[in-house]
């Protein structure tokens, strides 16, 4: 046996998809306008994972040039046939609904193949029949005229894998659950036994976010909801129950005969959430032929016992992070915002550090700032790195963000001001900038920086040489949340630098980035 901690993928990690492959089970999220795109994780027991790669990680897969932070990449789906591995999502504003193919899961996956304007809507996923035939299964606006926000339906249609386009006729298939349902989204189909059966989100992505089921013994008819609809939520427990958002779910099976569900959910702290929605675990049963999801408790558990021994790997996700730059690739956990080009950073240029270079573009900007983040993964965490920066005019800045999107972050840099050299610690709320804390730093040398945080409160210092300071404490961090600062996404945190709108041929090394609980 072995126990799973939920989330099992803590932080930045929405719209889970999953599949098995013999004993191996493969997960991917969305990425929204981070780049690169739609991480793959590998499991063997369902509670221990490793990220072996990210799917989109090539410029010409992953168009975000102009994106919000919050748009690009929505819900993928991964499956798997006859050896190949299929991953399905959309570019919300370049190209829309696409799919790309591998032979393993760890790549390289292909060139987007793009499905056109006949394959409406978003949350696109794939259906396998036991014929051998392919489905699109999409949502798209009611055909018959929006009625309400949300009024869409689920439809399919076949896909021809060879062309790699639609054909024959679409049909709609349902509507949501409820009468007047929002957002019917999220679907995926699977044969089990003598039904399909489909499983959705509704009511949002927000409180009301739900998981319900229909089914259907022929797949091109109207498909029957269950009685118990919807089977899985948080909406009855109040926002001051402690995982919320709940939805967004996908089955699957262990091979012998188990059932389990992964779906979104949001952790709060002081009713908000920072690290917006992450992926979570819960068994399913079958009852009448219809899935019961954590039987008896009908909620989502801390910990979940698997019938699977423990499968570890090297570089497991955790809820610490630490990086040193001794190698010549950047580690797979590191996101940028819309690209990540060469001309932005170097692992070669002084080996044993990161070299992030001044360009002109900001992180207030919707475009390729130099940075270089990880998610947010609890409430209670410090993250520390080491920066040698020396700025040569006023502009130029490097240190440590906390990046909610454009509009919100909190800024922890050093600049050039006057003839010195100081340490500014800057609100950005809603596009207005406030400096809330500055240090006088010594001319030369290399720099320490640390926030803590603690319950949405941070403290902020810095070290040179055997001197530490504290700069700022009790920073109010809820400006940074899904709720105040709207969007999709949770936190990331990590190195930046930036000229701010001028030329620049100047640089920051970073020696280390070190987070932990």
């Amino acid at each position: 046996m072995v126990t799973a901690n939920n989330p099992i993928l803590s932080g930045f990690y929405p719209d889970p998809s999953i599949c098995r492959v013999g004993q191996d089970f493969y997960l991917v999220n969305s990425s929204f306008a981070y780049f690169p795109g739609v991480p793959i994780f590998h499991s063997r027991d369902l509670a221990h994972w490793e990220q072996i790669g990210n799917i989109l990680n090539r410029e010409e897969q992953l168009p975000l040039e102009n994106s919000e932070i919050s748009q690009g990449i929505f819900a993928p789906t991964i499956r798997h046939h006859n050896g190949v591995f299929y991953m399905i999502t959309t570019n919300i504003n370049h190209g829309g609904n696409f799919i790309v193919t591998a032979q393993t899961p760890k790549g390289p996956w292909s060139v987007p193949h793009y499905l056109g304007k006949e394959a409406q809507g978003i949350d696109p996923s794939l259906f396998f029949d036991e014929d051998g035939k392919c489905y699109y299964v999409g949502t798209r606006p009611n055909p018959e005229g929006v009625r309400h926000n949300g009024d869409w339906e689920i439809w399919i249609q076949e896909l021809s894998l060879t062309e790699m386009k639609l054909v024959g006729k679409s049909m709609a298939i349902w509507k949501g659950a409820l009468k007047d349902a929002i957002w019917p989204e999220g679907p995926h189909i699977y044969k089990i036994g003598a039904y399909y059966y489909l499983i959705h989100a509704e009511g949002g992505t927000g409180p009301d976010h739900a998981i319900s089921v229909a089914r259907s013994r022929e797949l091109w008819n109207w498909f029957e909801g269950c009685p118990r609809n919807p089977v899985f939520t948080h909406r009855n427990l109040g926002m001051n129950y402690p995982v919320v958002y709940t939805g967004h779910g996908d089955l699957v099976d262990d091979g012998n005969g188990g059932w389990y569900v992964i779906m979104l959910a949001s952790r709060l702290c002081k009713g908000h959430s920072s690290m917006g929605r992450e992926t979570f675990l819960a068994k399913v049963t079958w009852e009448n032929d219809w899935p019961v999801i954590n039987a008896e408790t009908g909620k989502l558990e801390s910990q979940v016992e698997l019938p699977f021994p423990p499968c570890r790997f090297e570089k497991e996700v955790l809820e610490h992070d630490s990086f040193h730059f001794y190698g010549k690739k950047l580690d797979e956990r590191f996101v940028s915002i819309h690209r990540c080009r060469e001309t932005m950073y170097s692992l070669t240029e002084r080996p044993g550090f990161l070299r992030l270079y001044t360009r002109k573009e900001k992180i207030s900007d919707k475009a390729d700032a130099s940075y270089l983040g990880i998610r947010q993964k609890s409430y209670q965490f410090r993250l520390s790195a080491g920066v040698e920066f020396n700025p040569s005019k006023e502009g130029e800045t490097a240190g440590l963000v906390l990046y909610q999107n454009h509009e919100n972050h909190l800024l922890m840099e050093i600049a050039k001001k006057g003839n010195g050299r100081y340490f500014i610690v800057t609100t950005n709320i809603h596009g207005i900038k406030q400096m809330i804390a500055e240090r006088k730093l010594e001319p030369v040398g290399l720099v320490e920086i640390n926030i803590r945080a603690n319950v949405q409160e941070a403290d902020i210092w810095i070290t040179e040489g055997d001197i530490r300071t504290q700069v700022a404490r009790n920073v109010d961090l809820l400006p940074y949340t899904t709720e105040r600062a709207g969007g999709f996404v949770g936190c990331t945190m990590g190195m930046y630098a930036s000229a701010n709108g001028n030329e620049s041929a100047n640089y920051g090394d970073f020696a280390w980035l070190l987070y932990e609980k």
